[in-house]
């Protein structure tokens, strides 16, 4: 019985943080819906230093059981334009939010008229892309027209995150699924391409800088794939991924980027698909209890939401399906 009632009352943290994180990230979306005074929106959604009036009674608590299950979804459609169940869902409070990939954004006007549906359909719901940089990008229109490495070659990674931040805003996006924490460190590793630097102190560095930056242009950034996909030379998308390394080779070589981006306050980190036998030798990290709770949220002291990388990647499909 008391390891059910520790159980209950971690689900109950984290539909609570996760309802709180929503209607922060609302905010934003408020600021571009027009929903009351966009300068007085945009003060709302940074730090004054006053202290939040206490809530007589949590978020959580006024969900229906389907819809705390529901907050903890955000969801993938196809096509243009939101279809009925999409908008139904959203309204109905049974999905947080949705991601858009590229058949879903063709231009910008078409795009704003989609989350304009959206935002109607929904309570301020979470609209996110990949907005990485270089070739990961849902809007090629917008910034980083630069790559991760070569943003953070030239110098200029707060800057373009910040431009990419404005722009995304405008097109009412509120997350980013970006910036990549990797640190490559193997021969042939997977995201090599997409990742600031192959030193963790500089990757590091970078990575408070982009959060920094999408923080600035009111877009919330989303550190990606904890605890760290330098190590894997398949993508996890197309495969099962197994990184062999020590916890403290993780610790050295993998963690600081991310350390870094919570210490800059970026609100999100994803979990990967991967397998770390160090960690835990029998669940993938979006699976593990020990690499989630122990290790983010206990050792790294990250309070923010933490999203799963997609559940149809195939390396989360080798250990069940979706359901």
């Amino acid at each position: 019985m008391p390891d059910r009632r520790a159980a209950i009352a971690r689900r109950r943290r984290n539909l609570l943080l996760a309802a709180l994180a929503a209607f922060v990230l609302g905010v934003v979306v408020g600021a571009v819906s027009g929903d009351g005074d966009p300068e007085r929106a945009g003060e709302a959604a940074r730090d004054d230093g006053a202290a939040p009036a206490a809530p007589s009674e949590a978020p959580v608590d006024r969900l229906t059981l389907g819809q705390q299950v529901g907050q903890l979804i955000v969801l993938r459609f196809d096509g243009t334009a939101a279809p009925a169940y999409v908008r139904e869902a959203l309204g109905e409070e049974r999905a947080a939010g949705a991601i858009l990939f590229r058949d879903n954004v063709t231009a910008p006007d078409q795009l704003r008229a989609l989350t304009a549906q959206l935002r109607e359909a929904g309570r301020r719901p979470i609209v996110a892309v990949d907005q990485e940089g270089g070739e990961i990008r849902i809007l090629p229109w917008a910034p980083p027209e630069a790559s991760a490495p070569e943003q953070q070659a030239a110098g200029t990674v707060r800057e373009d995150a910040e431009a990419a931040a404005s722009a995304l805003r405008a097109a009412g996006i509120t997350v980013t699924l970006a910036p990549v924490a990797d640190v490559p460190t193997v021969a042939g590793a997977a995201l090599g391409g997409r990742a600031f630097s192959e030193n963790p102190q500089a990757a590091g560095e970078a990575m408070a800088a982009a959060v920094e930056g999408w923080r600035a242009g009111g877009v919330a950034a989303t550190a990606k794939h904890f605890p760290g996909l330098g190590g894997a030379t398949v993508n996890t998308d197309d495969g099962p991924a197994t990184i062999e390394r020590t916890r403290a080779q993780i610790e050295e070589a993998d963690l600081p980027p991310f350390e870094a981006a919570i210490e800059a306050g970026a609100p999100l980190v994803m979990v990967g698909h991967a397998l770390y036998p160090a960690l835990d030798a029998e669940r993938i990290a979006s699976q593990s209890q020990a690499i989630v709770e122990d290790l983010l949220r206990g050792q790294l002291g990250f309070e923010g939401v933490v999203i799963t990388d997609s559940m149809e990647a195939q390396a989360s499909l080798a250990t069940a399906d979706v359901a």
